[in-house]
């Protein structure tokens, strides 16, 4: 498995992830699609399935009568995690030290290809972007900043495991299984500079069975949603 490093290097050499853009080839390539994967996404992208908003709603919709709509939900959430360590690495928090802040650009370019891997594949189906809320976020304090990301971190792993199920394509949740992963190192990351030995304590892990606690899309939505401007509508979702 690739460590943070190894992943650092291997986005790197992509230019585009540091202009926050990913050329088509680039993204499907970080995520690691074979010629199946591209030619489901390249049928999803034709669909001129453009995000319509129902009469008296404001915002963006996520449906969730298809898998576009489960795409979406994580498009919001890479857009809301995206913004949140771009602020980091731009305004570092005081006395930050080396590590940690080259430790926050790595986890910052991973949360842009995220970002752009889904928007990209969503293609006319992609919501718009999200207006984000950031006041209650200190970004001077490591304590506010680590707090947060742990939040979002925890939160993120948990919106992934919740919405494997709702994925029909099993391309799709191929490449949700690998950007979970990625999430679930950042999170284990942040929870051990928090707290040493606290990165699978029973906050995150079912100590029953093992394993990672989910949830669902109106749960996380209602977390998320004291970060974001931006009204999100859920509909054809039954929890």
């Amino acid at each position: 498995m690739k460590n943070l490093q190894e992943e650092k290097e291997m986005l790197q050499e992509e230019s585009s992830i540091f202009n926050s853009t990913l050329q088509r080839r680039s993204f499907l390539q970080y995520a690691g699609a074979g010629a199946a994967g591209i030619a489901l996404i390249a049928a999803g992208c034709k669909k001129d399935r453009n995000n319509p908003m129902e009469p008296g709603k404001t915002g963006v919709t996520l449906d969730f009568k298809d898998d576009f709509g489960v795409l979406n939900y994580a498009y919001a959430l890479e857009q809301l995690e995206a913004a949140f360590y771009i602020q980091v690495a731009a305004t570092p928090y005081a006395n930050i030290s080396a590590a940690e802040l080259a430790y926050f650009k790595d986890i910052q370019f991973h949360e842009i290809a995220h970002r752009e891997f889904f928007k990209n594949a969503l293609g006319a189906a992609a919501i718009g972007s999200l207006e984000v809320d950031f006041s209650k976020i200190n970004f001077a304090d490591r304590t506010s900043v680590l707090g947060t990301a742990k939040a979002f971190e925890d939160l993120g792993v948990s919106a992934y495991n919740g919405a494997g199920s709702l994925l029909k394509s099993t391309v799709y949740l191929t490449l949700a299984g690998k950007i979970v992963s990625v999430e679930a190192r950042h999170a284990a990351y942040i929870r051990e500079l928090i707290s040493p030995n606290s990165f699978s304590n029973v906050e995150v892990v079912d100590m029953v069975n093992g394993l990672d606690k989910s949830r669902n899309p109106l749960e996380v939505l209602a977390i998320a949603g004291g970060f974001v401007k931006t009204k999100i509508n859920v509909t054809n979702f039954n929890a």
